[in-house]
């Protein structure tokens, strides 16, 4: 059953367009990953310093995976640099409504 995560990651103060700049140069890595089914990446209307990556994964065992290659040899070389804090993710079932 897939899943939608949703990931907050608020950039440093200013560092917003960074972020995203940064990320449209690596989430090519993300969409190719086994299970990815979508990944999109919005700004907070009014405030450009907070990202929103939305991610639909065919399972939870497909995110975990792709979290920890992420945060091994997958790692995004100067992501760290532009975080104004610690992300924030949420993982949501679908609902039948």
């Amino acid at each position: 059953m897939s899943i939608t995560t949703l990931v907050e990651v608020p950039a440093a103060p200013g560092k917003g367009g960074e972020l995203i700049a940064l990320l449209k140069k690596n989430l090519g890595d993300t969409r190719a990953r086994q299970g990815c089914e979508l990944s999109t990446t919005h700004q907070e209307h009014g405030n450009p310093d907070v990202v929103l990556l939305i991610q639909r994964w065919s399972s939870r065992a497909d995110d975990d995976a792709y979290r920890e290659w992420r945060g091994g040899p997958g790692a995004i070389e100067g992501f760290g640099d532009l975080m104004g804090g610690d992300a924030t993710i949420r993982y949501f079932d679908d609902a039948d409504a």
